[in-house]
């Protein structure tokens, strides 16, 4: 059999695994995070087995936020893994594996063979495609050796089926607005509580610039946890001048080239993963070069603390 040939039988086998899976979703939608700690037990509970988990919420830029913190980390030598939705062309795009100098997407033989375990695991039970492909991403992530896991919330944050890692190594909640008020409330305030979900006790939240309404939900939340947050306007700032990203904090400005994924927005994204390196303090990265060519802003800028497994 040719390799092309084995590649489109895979990539069925996985089309048909999904399709099954649909077949399951419950009757009705519920958020909840019964279902995938379920399933999380019956596979052995992957959750507890991976590297540390910096976990994104929001509404907008998430997917940069990560794209920046990914790029940063690598040009740093880390391996990254990265688990995010929805995917554009395969539903490979969903999990990408850390390795040193770049990661590469999982492979259709490992997926596949991933979501058929998954799905025997679950054993018919009711579940959603997001629940049960989360489940088989962190299965895949314990599996693998890496520095650290970027872990991207599907819808909202509280009841969201990544919300099962008890202790991440920081929380990050991009810039929040109405979305999906179905499911997650009419108001920004309810829908910002939804978000502050992630939030857990003692671990530092970098919180981009928000509506002063979600910030007060999101504040509130963080003193009943003894959060430490480091909010954009207040503890860090990222701004465009000049054409180029000037970042400041506590400890100093940077003045750094411009993001290579475009729009203003992208200016403050950089700048929030920036801040999240920049609290998170467990391992040292001495390196004094700005830029790095990569897929977006790659910087390195000296002392960006990352997280070692």
């Amino acid at each position: 059999m040719c390799p092309d040939d084995h590649k489109r039988i895979v990539m069925n086998q996985i089309d048909s695994i999904v399709s099954r899976i649909m077949g399951l979703h419950p009757k009705r939608i519920d958020l909840s995070l019964d279902r995938v700690q379920r399933l999380l037990g019956a596979l052995g509970h992957p959750e507890r087995k991976l590297p540390p988990v910096i976990h994104v919420a929001g509404t907008n830029g998430k997917g940069s936020t990560i794209a920046f913190l990914r790029g940063i980390l690598e040009a740093a030598g880390r391996s990254v893994h990265t688990y995010t939705s929805p995917h554009l062309v395969r539903f490979n795009e969903r999990f990408r594996i850390g390795a040193r100098g770049e990661g590469h997407l999982v492979s259709d033989d490992e997926l596949a063979a991933t979501l058929q375990e998954c799905e025997r695991a679950n054993a018919g039970e009711p579940i959603t495609v997001f629940e049960l492909t989360t489940a088989a991403g962190l299965s895949i992530f314990a599996r693998h050796p890496a520095d650290v896991l970027l872990l991207e919330v599907g819808l909202g944050g509280r009841l969201d089926a990544t919300n099962v890692i008890d202790k991440p190594l920081a929380s990050i909640i991009t810039r929040v607005s109405v979305d999906h008020t179905d499911f997650l409330g009419d108001s920004l305030g309810k829908i910002a509580g939804e978000k502050a979900g992630i939030l857990k006790h003692g671990v530092p939240a970098i919180v981009a610039s928000q509506h002063r309404d979600v910030l007060a939900v999101i504040e509130r939340q963080a003193g009943k946890l003894v959060v430490p947050l480091k909010i954009a306007g207040e503890d860090w700032t990222a701004t465009e001048e000049r054409g180029r990203l000037v970042y400041q904090d506590e400890t100093g400005l940077l003045d750094l080239p411009a993001p290579k994924l475009y729009g203003r927005h992208q200016f403050e994204n950089a700048g929030l993963a920036i801040a999240t390196l920049r609290t998170v303090k467990p391992f040292a990265i001495p390196v004094a070069a700005l830029v790095t060519p990569g897929p977006a802003m790659i910087v390195q800028t000296p002392g960006l603390p990352v997280a070692r497994a």
